[in-house]
């Protein structure tokens, strides 16, 4: 079926579905089901639950939607919705205008990438690679699926010479990269006998000789007490072209000392947009250094457009940071540090926007709780805490391995 066709066809569905849905009482009028609308306009529909996202994928043209956000990304545009999408009795609705408008975009985007091949540089082989993922995304687990993109130039100051053939997440996990949080002037958050980064640099070192005895090649942004900027630590990782960044951290709260007490526990944290106030209060802390010191471009807080922006950009990194913070909750389940709430969140953290690669973040513990500061100082803690971290590397890894298996890799 040709362009034109296709396109007659998107459009006549796209009436008959708004008749239906205007005659249906139970939702509001002009708008469609995201899946019957991918349906007629020749995209494979693809729903990521855990974000609460979708993407629709033709060969020429993927629109990325989410639950709430009032902004589409269509290749590598971004269009303003008239309607923020919407998640109600198990179907994904758009307005009916906005369906026809992205058509539109999507079309317009795919004919001129069509006449100007140098407006999108890909390379033949990852045109492939990008569509294979595509294709396998609606059938493999949603810790592992892989939404096809076209990503933007990385906005890296340097990148290496010779980089690896795949992208880091579906490539297997050989280089592993540590950043100790904070260090030299900026001494991170302070707990009664400690500093914070010292506390990460100390267990930092630990986790890398454990991964190098799990044959793992493993970098440090930084082993001693100096400082890097936010930035400068996401551009070593891709310099290094690393296949995992891991920023470790303590957690603390300003409270009356009876609350401290109370206030404990890890948690794992991966980029994207933030669901509670609490994580962005401590997106805003650890992003405050920027700020302080006088980092260029720096920010407490991405605006919603910015974070749609970088959400397609890193789409195809994030599902494999999803997957890595599985690994990390099952190595620490059962250790004296426990889960603060459900262990995991999402913020800007923004040492992890630049980071082309799965990333997390990780609040080993909250320093400002006397029970969690001690263990956290102790040869003894420090140790099982790396050894935990080293644990959940070794088993995304051999998870990486068995899905690179079902792809034939």
């Amino acid at each position: 079926m040709n362009r034109l066709a296709q396109r007659l066809l998107f459009c006549l569905t796209l009436v008959v579905l708004t008749t239906a849905v205007f005659a249906t009482t139970a939702f509001a009028a002009g708008r469609v089901d995201a899946e019957e609308v991918s349906k007629a306009s020749g995209h494979s529909f693809h729903w990521f639950p855990i974000q609460k996202t979708f993407i629709l994928v033709a060969p020429n043209d993927t629109v990325k939607f989410a639950v709430g956000n009032p902004y589409a990304a269509v290749n590598s545009n971004t269009v303003e919705l008239a309607t923020p999408p919407t998640l109600e009795n198990g179907h994904l609705w758009l307005d009916s205008a906005d369906a026809l408008k992205l058509f539109k975009v999507a079309e317009a985007s795919s004919s001129s990438a069509a006449v100007s091949s140098s407006s999108v540089a890909l390379s033949s082989s990852s045109v492939a690679q990008s569509s294979s993922a595509a294709q396998s995304s609606s059938s493999a687990p949603a810790a592992v699926s892989s939404a096809a993109t076209v990503p933007a130039s990385p906005a890296v100051a340097a990148v290496p010479a010779a980089p690896k053939n795949e992208t880091a997440g579906t490539r297997e996990v050989k280089t592993i990269v540590i950043d100790p949080g904070h260090g030299g002037k900026d001494s991170g958050a302070q707990g009664k006998k400690s500093n914070e980064k010292d506390i990460v640099l100390s267990i930092g070192k630990l986790l890398k000789k454990e991964l190098e005895k799990e044959g793992f090649n493993v970098k440090m942004t930084r082993d001693k007490d100096e400082f890097i900027e936010l930035g400068q630590r996401a551009n070593l990782a891709n310099q290094w072209d690393g296949d995992l960044f891991i920023s470790l951290h303590c957690n603390a709260i300003d409270a009356t000392p009876e609350r401290k007490k109370q206030i404990k526990g890890y948690h794992v944290y991966v980029l994207r947009a933030p669901e509670s106030e609490e994580d962005k209060a401590i997106a805003r802390r650890e992003n405050k250094v920027a700020t302080l010191y006088g980092e260029k471009n720096a920010k407490e807080e991405l605006s919603p457009i910015e974070w749609f922006k970088l959400e397609a950009r890193l789409e195809k990194y994030k599902q494999n940071s999803y997957m890595f913070t599985e690994e990390m909750l099952k190595a620490f389940d059962g250790g004296k540090i426990r889960r603060q709430a459900g262990g995991v969140g999402g913020a800007g953290f923004m040492v992890l926007v630049g980071a082309l690669m799965p990333a997390v973040l990780f609040e080993i513990g909250f320093i400002s709780n006397p029970e969690d500061e001690a263990y956290m100082m102790t040869d003894a803690g420090q140790k099982d805490i790396a050894k935990r971290i080293s644990k959940a590397v070794s088993t995304y890894k051999a998870a990486v391995h068995s899905y690179r298996e079902t792809l034939g890799r």
